[in-house]
């Protein structure tokens, strides 16, 4: 929560620097740059991914029937992850920058914490995978599981230090898209397939469709990252790979999305009372739509207009945040009392809190997607000069600034709550 809360700050920042661009011009630790990517540090490493790995560690003992082992390697991993991301967002405000996108920390300064960090989380959920009584693994253990092999290797590649040029470009981009399919995206279906049907007390509607599902992922999530270069000196193959790779993404997400939905079916009533089912609920509905989205993105036709716009930034926010913060504080609300032996002290806020993000985020993408395609179709027009392009996107830049502040008072609302 407190990284959520930082990075909210760095992000409102940096967005009504897009329309106010003399706003705190002075220090160079606040210029966009900085602060952008102090934002995306804080909201994806630590947000984020403290949350889901804080989820994980609670459900992988319920799911296996074993106590949690090595817990003391796990919370060492979980404090070497938080001074890694901390390390890595103040060497980025001081001005050191590895130049690629999701992996602007300092290789030698960051990486190893997190690396490290994550591994020996990874370590402990094994241990107790490794020591269950359970017979059969359930679809979230999977997941979860997938994760913590995934995200080191994908670290690792991302952060080769002998890649350059086109080079590194092609493995910043294997990176920064997999980071949130095989890591974010991971724990967050993981955490969806168990709060589904544990609030609902139902199992999941189809064991063989959640087989799919996650296979799939794996098979054809990896490949998609170089749609971002489309256009860049990169060899056609490779780059139409990627565009089938993220097409064939319609099979995990359609299979996901389906059992997922069908599990709810008949009990929708049950989201009136329930703050995780709602969060979950509406986080897995954001998530086959932002997987959709991106496969229709990646397209060369539609790529030619919305790339290099704010299109791609909504985009990423329906993942980001309507679909792993969605389900992240769905997680919250069922874990923490669990975990204290104290309800949530407000249903008021937690009403409120559910409708303020949800309101938030939909202006936020709405603006931007907006503010994108009218900007793509003005950098098409041979006839227009460049700042038509920028004028056009004016109108989404404040509703995107106007949408940022609404979320980050709901956040410190529900900081003050928890």
């Amino acid at each position: 929560i407190g990284w959520l809360l930082v990075g909210s700050i760095f992000g409102d920042l940096a967005s009504m620097k897009l329309h106010w661009p003399d706003l705190l011009t002075r220090q160079a630790w606040l210029t966009f740059g900085r602060v952008r990517t102090a934002h995306l540090h804080a909201v994806n490493y630590g947000w984020a991914t403290a949350a889901l790995i804080g989820t994980s560690l609670w459900l992988m003992p319920r799911l296996v029937h074993a106590e949690l082992r090595l817990p003391r390697v796990a919370l060492a991993g979980a404090v070497l992850f938080t001074v890694g991301i901390a390390v890595g967002i103040v060497a980025v405000l001081l001005g050191y920058n590895d130049g690629m996108e999701w992996l602007e920390a300092p290789r030698w300064v960051a990486g190893p914490w997190l690396v490290v960090g994550g591994g020996l989380v990874g370590l402990s959920l094994f241990a107790t995978v490794a020591a269950r009584r359970a017979e059969h693994l359930y679809v979230s253990v999977w997941y979860v599981l997938g994760a913590f092999i995934w995200f080191p290797m994908l670290y690792v590649t991302g952060k080769w230090p002998t890649l350059v040029g086109v080079e590194s470009a092609a493995a910043n981009w294997f990176f920064a898209h997999n980071v949130l399919g095989f890591w974010l995206t991971a724990m967050s279906v993981g955490a969806a397939y168990y709060f589904i049907p544990k609030v609902l007390g139902r199992p999941i509607y189809s064991y063989q469709l959640s087989v799919v599902g996650f296979w799939s992922l794996a098979l054809f999530y990896s490949l998609n990252g170089m749609h971002h270069l489309v256009g860049g000196p990169l060899p056609t193959w490779m780059i139409t790979t990627s565009i089938v790779a993220s097409v064939f993404m319609f099979i995990p997400v359609v299979a996901t999305g389906i059992n997922l939905h069908m599990t709810v079916v008949g009990r929708f009533g049950a989201l009136r009372y329930s703050p995780t089912l709602r969060f979950v609920v509406l986080g897995a509905v954001a998530y086959t739509a932002v997987s959709l989205q991106g496969s229709f993105t990646a397209l060369r036709e539609v790529n030619r207009v919305t790339h290099f716009t704010h299109w791609t930034v909504a985009h990423s926010h329906v993942g980001g945040y309507a679909f792993v913060s969605f389900v992240a504080f769905g997680a919250m609300y069922y874990v923490v009392p669990r975990l204290v032996g104290h309800e949530w002290p407000s249903a008021r806020l937690v009403r409120w809190h559910f409708n303020t993000v949800l309101a938030g985020i939909a202006l936020y993408v709405i603006a931007l997607s907006w503010a994108g395609v009218a900007q793509g179709l003005a950098l098409l027009d041979p006839k227009l000069p460049f700042q038509v392009s920028v004028e056009r996107t004016i109108g989404g830049l404040y509703g995107r600034s106007l949408a940022g502040w609404i979320l980050t008072v709901e956040h410190l609302i529900f900081a003050y709550h928890f």
